[in-house]
């Protein structure tokens, strides 16, 4: 499972709103939702997120073991 907490703590620290990804940087309201969830996003969000925070995918992302794959 992937895990989206650190996105919060790194735009926070950062001091980047949920509200200037999708104004200023056009990210879709939709994928910071599924964000906010946990859910599947596409890799280019990703990759945005990564420049527009100068960060890397570790900073906004972390992998936990799901024992519910299969």
């Amino acid at each position: 499972m992937i895990r989206y907490d650190r996105l919060w703590e790194t735009m926070k620290a950062k001091g980047v709103t949920q509200y200037a990804l999708y104004t200023y940087h056009n990210i879709n309201r939709s994928q910071i939702n599924r964000l906010r969830h946990n859910k599947n996003v596409e890799m280019n969000t990703i990759d945005k997120l990564c420049n527009i925070l100068h960060c890397r995918v570790e900073d906004i992302m972390e992998h936990f073991d799901d024992d519910n794959i299969f």
